[in-house]
């Protein structure tokens, strides 16, 4: 028995052909014409950190329609566009909103020089190098940053007229050429300075606080040295404590601009308040004193590292963690992150500054004839920092680290009076010299409408708080 296989029908030779050329046809399209549907798009997603500062990171986002990038408080630079692919971009030319052909604005990209961004609007090596050489202050146009925008305006042969940047918005620098050359100028916007109220409450932390409070990082730090003489941030902080502050706040255009100086503040801290006033004096020297005109600076600073963690304390019999063995603690360590700044407990006169034995990189500082004190297991010596200075208290003489005989990086402090090593935590400090007796009216007249003003303003704050 035979079986057979039934053909399939055949189509015209001019439909085939039809169809292969549509097919052609609709290849070549595809190829010119990519669909803007498959392309990835990317987005930014902010992300806030426990310390209040925040960052962006790149991911993808199929299907997302538009992204948007929320700039750090505390970012140096200004955001750049979302960048589609890792490569660096090039310098990016805006037209002016007033479209003129010899004026262009560039906008600094990552990976950025001058040259580049010269060549980006067509100057020549020559003109950047004559640039350059006009004068030393020119030399500042090198220093780029990404998200700075640079305004050239060209002659009609395309030769440079001037150039200007704004810095920030208190600084801008300016280029325009001259019979000479070029000549360079830069231009400072003076602010308005007005005073401001702030309060806080602190729940978990002085900086997330304040940062709560509109105080900037900054003027935290400020708040911290201001009262650092009597309470240790490292340890004394409690939930509930309080903080209140006029300062100084820069003013342009009706926007804020930055920060000044602190002119009082009030501290409560475990219950205890303590009041602080900046004052001037016919010297022209500035401190800051109490509401009744006792100096709030000791010869001695409390703690010789911003808010780090005590991990020993002064003790007569502590087992050392390297030696294994009973050995008096004549000190107190404090943990932090390697490079964290050390500052001079006071002001002295350095006696060392090199290798200690077990104490590894280390600095000891003589103040006057009683005061003794020693920083331990640096990671490296501040610029300057020899033995035979002298050093200002609160100056940066070195940096976290761990050298000689420790498990990890931290600062081994020791405070000795006439030769005995005591406890740097319960030691009483000596205080600095109050208000000059013919300065003390003129302190008041100062100090007493600041401390009112604080008042009042806190009453009205609460006041409205209870209205809500």
């Amino acid at each position: 028995m035979t079986s057979t296989t039934k053909a399939p029908p055949l189509y015209p030779k001019s439909h085939i052909l039809a169809a292969s050329g549509v097919a052609a046809l609709l290849s070549l399209a595809l190829l010119v014409f990519p669909s803007r549907e498959v392309e990835a798009k990317k987005t930014y997603i902010n992300l806030e950190l426990d310390n209040g500062a925040e960052y962006a990171e790149l991911q993808d986002e199929p299907d997302s329609a538009a992204s948007q990038v929320r700039q750090s408080p505390f970012a140096n630079t200004a955001a750049a566009d979302t960048p589609t692919d890792n490569e660096p971009q090039p310098a990016q030319v805006e037209e002016p909103p007033e479209t003129d052909p010899l004026q262009r604005i560039v906008r600094v990209e990552n990976g950025d020089t001058l040259s580049t961004v010269f060549a980006k609007v067509g100057l020549s090596a020559t003109t950047l190098h004559a640039v350059l050489n006009s004068s030393k202050e020119a030399k500042q146009l090198t220093r780029l940053k990404v998200g700075q925008a640079l305004e050239f305006k060209l002659s009609t042969d395309g030769e440079l007229e001037s150039l200007h940047s704004k810095l920030s918005d208190l600084e801008s620098i300016a280029l325009a050429k001259s019979e000479k050359g070029f000549s360079f100028k830069r231009e400072l916007v003076k602010p308005e300075v007005q005073t401001t109220y702030s309060h806080g409450v602190i729940k978990s932390s002085l900086f997330l606080s304040a940062k709560r409070a509109g105080l900037s990082h900054s003027l935290t730090m400020d708040l911290a040295n201001v009262f650092g003489y009597d309470i240790d941030f490292a340890m004394d902080i409690r939930e509930g404590d309080e903080f209140e502050l006029i300062y100084e706040k820069k003013v342009v255009n009706g926007k804020q601009v930055g920060t000044g100086n602190i002119l009082s503040a009030r501290f409560t801290n475990r219950g205890k308040t303590y009041t602080a006033v900046r004052y001037t004096n016919k010297q022209g020297n500035s401190s800051y004193y109490n509401a009744n005109g006792e100096s709030m600076r000791k010869a001695f600073i409390r703690t010789p590292v911003d808010f780090a963690r005590i991990s020993s304390r002064f003790s007569t019999g502590r087992r050392h963690p390297v030696l294994n063995k009973i050995r008096a603690h004549k000190g107190v360590d404090y943990a932090a992150p390697r490079g964290t700044p050390i500052k001079a407990a006071g002001d002295g006169r350095v006696t060392l500054a090199g290798r200690h034995g077990g104490y590894g990189n280390a600095v000891i500082i003589q103040h006057g004839q009683r005061y003794r004190t020693l920083y331990a297991h640096m990671n490296g010596f501040a610029k300057g920092i020899r033995s035979g200075s002298n050093v200002k208290q609160g100056q940066i003489i070195g940096y976290i680290g761990t050298t000689g005989l420790s498990t990890g990086p931290h600062l081994h402090y020791e405070f000795q009076v006439n030769g005995v090593h005591v406890d740097p935590l319960s030691q009483k400090l000596p205080m600095a010299d109050p208000i000059a007796s013919s300065e003390k009216a003129r302190f008041m007249q100062l100090s007493k409408p600041l401390m009112a003003q604080m008042d009042k303003e806190k009453s009205t704050m609460l006041a409205l708080n209870n209205q809500r």
